[in-house]
């Protein structure tokens, strides 16, 4: 496949507590990068992803594309927001050269410490790792996501000290479900789960969470998958979802089914307030206890454990 020599750069604002669920839409859309930056309101979030131009031609099909891509984008949002009783802002977008598209991912995506001895960085940028860091290595012109969203962050946070618990033991098995990029799943493998299984339904987020696992050379410890979760069999110490509020809520029963006794889990993806206190409900009834939970602004994790 050629690589296309302009791209429409595509820009939304979004509420924050939609990010998450817009930027994966517009990822599947577009099959690309998609960049979350928070505004300085800290109630809204600026998209940003790029889709390849096919016909370049003249100018005038450059704009018929561009006006085409930027059509389907409104309609999609439309009802994504529909779900929240919202109405989007317009996108907007840009035509750029090929050149211009790399150079925009750079300064999107550079090296960053997410949490303490977890770094992610972009493939092209070397980075002398410190004493103890751990590096994962990523091409977010190949992902839907680059990790420095607040709900990835609280979930390696609480993540974390679930390996470093000497009395409790290391979580050997570990389901990481909606894995999208891979992020959590590979993060499991480094601080030392023996096998993790991530799942993702959108087969692109599963060849990008393949290849990542490979160019992390983590193919041995992470299967990456698209089986269903109803079809998952087996238990696991430690079951991981960053997915958003109500799709959590009806996966509660297949976490209690996977979950080996005095197992925990990890949800990220929700909002604070409502959704924590209503999550906390809908898994203790499905024997769970909620352990703690992290905060980043509007962001929450929970970290719960089965009975």
């Amino acid at each position: 496949m050629n690589t296309p020599n302009k791209w429409l750069k595509v820009s939304l604002t979004c509420p924050t507590k939609i990010a998450e669920a817009a930027s994966d839409l517009i990822g599947v859309l577009s099959r690309n990068g998609v960049e979350i930056r928070p505004l300085p309101d800290r109630r809204t979030n600026e998209i940003t992803t790029f889709f390849p131009l096919t016909d370049t031609r003249t100018k005038e099909s450059v704009e018929a594309e561009s006006e085409t891509i930027l059509k389907s984008v409104t309609v999609e949002m439309e009802k994504l927001y529909a779900i929240y009783n919202l109405i989007p802002n317009t996108p907007q977008g840009e035509v750029i050269d090929d050149q211009d598209w790399a150079t925009s991912w750079q300064q999107f995506f550079t090296a960053r410490e997410i949490i303490p001895g977890l770094v992610i960085k972009p493939s092209w940028e070397e980075y002398r790792p410190t004493a103890g860091q751990k590096i994962i290595t990523m091409d977010p012109g190949m992902a839907f996501g680059t990790g420095q969203h607040a709900s990835t962050k609280l979930a390696l946070t609480l993540m974390s000290p679930c390996f470093k618990n000497p009395r409790a033991g290391k979580p050997a098995r570990v389901l990481d479900v909606g894995t999208g990029t891979g992020i959590l799943a590979m993060a499991a493998a480094m601080f030392g789960a023996d096998q993790v299984l991530a799942i993702d339904n959108d087969p692109e987020a599963v060849k990008v969470a393949r290849h990542n696992v490979a160019a992390n050379s983590l193919d041995w410890t992470v299967a990456v998958d698209d089986k269903p979760l109803a079809e998952v069999q087996g238990s696991f110490n430690l079951i991981l979802a960053n997915i958003v509020h109500d799709v959590l809520c009806t996966m509660a029963p297949d976490f209690k089914r996977l979950l080996q006794d005095k197992g925990l889990v990890i949800l990220s993806g929700i909002l604070r307030g409502k959704q924590v206190q209503n999550l906390e409900k809908v898994f203790t009834d499905n024997g769970l206890e909620l352990l703690c939970t992290e905060h980043e602004e509007e962001w929450a994790a929970m970290l719960l454990q089965g009975h």
